[in-house]
């Protein structure tokens, strides 16, 4: 999300290099840069007009502070009206009160809602150690229960049984109960969807929010709507005064506008966001590391506590006092680090939290995307534990073997090889000392250097 925000946001800024003040003439050009990147993002026009007076109300007439640039004073001002858009800072949801916690869930069909329902069920299980249960109150169509079902037994959450001839009330009134006797920390109702707000659809909802009486009211939004996302979510927060929003699909999003208009029009806070097709791919919103990656300075804090939670630790230190010993990094190796990757969201998720890459041409990031990483496991499972313990033994004829196996070409197999070859480099690197801060100016390096066609 936000690539192409950060990419105009960043060009724009750095222009304001060598300036000592900021004036109303030497921001004009950059405001009106920021005030097209941000409709281009689809940013609700009325949200633009207000985002930019303030960046222009604080920036006119500012110091450069010595150790500063004008860009990276205007930059600040920036980031910190940013993060104020957003919500100021994560609101994490409220269970206080006697359980069960009733999460009620809302949303238009399509957004995501019973994913969603899943997603934010598993974060409670497994980040919040809270015992979950959940129910589906969509009697129109019985494929929502039987997919709530499914998800629910991956997640491990208990399922509370409906069906379509009860009514949406009677089944919520009933789950309650159950959850009551199954001792649950917090029970999730997964609502109905309809494919637009229409007057029966909010009577229906509104009656069903003042029967459970929620402690929570989350509205699920498909972020790829944009500024729609936020036009939707406020008709619904008329009607059911919404606790907080779920912006879902962020990762088929590289526009960003409904982040950044959802607490402006609403004045609701968006509470998470999803961050994937996978059950644990659900992530608080934290309104300042959201403003650091769209200003190009990475998310570090939710790269640190995502690598806590996914990184097998045991491999990790396995792999660490291997290289302190001196021996080299095999194939087995790589093929590991290549899963750990798969595991924190591929690639693009990894490079959108790295500080510095937001320097780096959309073309260049183009280049590297996580199917690449997918047809390399398939080539290392193609071959033998030997040849991935020691690569030096893999020639011509074992080359063709290999590409056979995997369904690819020889090219791919010595392409492979070759990152591998780089890949022990770097590994070499870091196991000396200030290692780790060589490596990320290698890796930098490396993806600036890359282009359409290579």
């Amino acid at each position: 999300m936000f690539d192409s925000l950060s990419d105009r946001l960043g060009s724009t800024l750095r222009g304001l290099s060598g300036r000592s003040k900021l004036t109303e003439e030497n921001i004009k050009d950059a405001l009106r840069e920021v005030r097209t990147a941000l409709l281009e993002a689809d940013v609700a026009l009325s949200v633009v007009k207000t985002f930019v007076q303030r960046i222009e109300d604080r920036a006119v007439g500012q110091e450069v502070a010595e150790q500063l640039s004008a860009g990276e004073t205007l930059v600040k001002i920036v980031n910190d009206e940013l993060v104020a858009l957003m919500g100021g800072s994560n609101d994490s949801l409220n269970l206080s009160t006697t359980p069960p916690a009733v999460i009620m869930m809302a949303g238009l069909q399509g957004a995501g809602k019973t994913t969603t329902v899943a997603k934010l069920a598993h974060f409670l299980i497994t980040r919040e150690k809270k015992k979950v249960s959940v129910v589906s109150v969509d009697v129109y169509r019985p494929a929502a229960i039987l997919q709530l079902q499914t998800l629910a037994e991956e997640v491990g959450a208990n399922f509370i049984p409906s069906t379509t001839d009860q009514l949406p009330a009677d089944i919520a009134r009933s789950a309650i109960q159950t959850a009551k006797t199954q001792f649950v920390d917090v029970l999730i109702v997964d609502t109905a969807g309809r494919q637009h707000v229409d007057e029966d659809m909010m009577r229906e909802i509104k009656e069903l929010h003042e029967i459970i009486e929620p402690i929570e009211t989350l509205f699920v939004v498909d972020a790829m709507t944009g500024q729609d996302a936020a036009n939707t979510a406020k008709a619904f927060n008329e009607v059911l005064d919404l606790t907080g929003v779920i912006l879902a699909k962020t990762d088929g999003d590289a526009r960003g506008g409904a982040a950044l208009s959802v607490r402006e029009i609403t004045g609701k806070t968006i509470k998470f966001m999803g961050v994937g097709e996978k059950v644990d791919a659900l992530e608080p919103f934290y309104p300042d590391r959201i403003a650091s990656r769209i200003l190009g300075m990475g998310d570090v804090l939710s790269l640190i506590e995502e690598a806590e939670r996914k990184i097998d630790k045991k491999k990790a230190e396995r792999l660490a006092r291997k290289m302190q010993t001196g021996k080299k990094f095999n194939l087995a190796d790589f093929q590991d680090q290549l899963e750990q990757m798969s595991s924190m969201g591929g690639v693009s998720g990894l490079l959108d939290k790295l500080p510095g890459m937001g320097n780096i041409p959309q073309a260049a990031k183009s280049q590297v995307n996580d199917q690449q990483f997918k047809g390399m496991t398939v080539i290392i499972d193609s071959m033998t534990l030997k040849e991935k313990l020691f690569p030096d033994l893999i020639n011509g004829s074992r080359k063709r073997r290999i590409a056979a196996g995997s369904g690819t070409q020889v090219q791919d197999v010595n392409r492979l090889l070759k990152q591998h070859k780089q890949m022990q480099k770097m590994m070499k690197k870091v196991s000396k000392k200030g290692g780790m801060q060589k490596m990320m100016r290698g890796m930098q390096g490396m993806m600036a250097q890359r282009g359409p066609g290579r």
